[in-house]
């Protein structure tokens, strides 16, 4: 379901004005999806594929658990194998391509079906981005429609603003409602028992959405997590 609807989704130009006074800011990742969802993207997936893979944003305008499985699948290995990877390794620092990926393009087969054809998306507008610190990836996933590209490149441009600012941004801010209440409790040196019965889960859900949120986060453990968030585990 998206976040927005039809009273509350400003105008494009209004949306990109709100993207640029958020950079750097809490505020940006939800500006940003109110101007992703005017594109026609069905869905958003920001990675950083600098050593390992780092997903940065991930949201499906019609079903949002299924962004975050295909966000978890690609993190979980998927990302060696994706076709883009290369040709962004290459890039200088500084420069941007817009990639078109359609029925037509070469890929290996289980990636296509893994990315496309299993979840009905009929292709995307990939745009590479590389800047000083980091070598994003910025798909916005199609359902037939085509993506405007010079629309696609000014949101991984903005992307790539933010991500790249001096300020530091909501590190929580790619995890889904639960996996980020997972992790606030754990910050606040809950254990799972005491997290799952504040959710109303079983404590073993508990530890699924903490391996997706670590996945997501690119760490493997809670001292990693505090690291990741600052000192004393504040968000800020």
């Amino acid at each position: 379901m998206s976040p927005f609807t039809e009273d509350n989704v400003p105008s494009p130009y209004r949306q990109i004005t709100a993207c640029l006074a958020a950079v750097g800011s809490e505020a940006f990742p939800r500006a940003l999806l109110a101007l992703v969802e005017q594109s026609g993207a069905r869905q958003v997936m920001v990675f950083a594929l600098d050593d390992g893979a780092r997903c940065l944003l991930s949201w499906n305008f019609a079903a949002q658990s299924l962004g975050e499985a295909l966000a978890e699948s690609y993190l979980d290995g998927w990302h060696r194998k994706d076709p883009l990877r290369p040709v962004l390794a290459r890039m200088a620092s500084g420069q941007r391509r817009v990639v078109p990926i359609g029925p037509e393009t070469r890929m290996q087969a289980a990636y296509r079906e893994r990315f496309f054809t299993a979840p009905g998306l009929s292709g995307k507008t990939a745009v590479l981005v590389a800047t000083v610190h980091h070598r994003l990836v910025v798909n916005l996933y199609e359902a037939g429609m085509r993506i405007d590209p010079d629309l696609a490149e000014l949101i991984a441009d903005l992307a790539a603003r933010h991500y790249d600012s001096g300020a530091r941004p909501d590190p929580l801010a790619a995890l889904s409602e639960r996996e980020r209440a997972v992790c606030e409790g754990i910050l606040q040196g809950r254990k799972a028992e005491a997290i799952a019965g504040d959710m109303g889960l079983s404590a073993a859900t508990v530890v699924t959405y903490r391996k997706r949120a670590y996945h997501k986060l690119g760490i493997a453990s809670r001292g990693a997590l505090f690291a990741l968030v600052g000192e004393g585990g504040q968000i800020r």
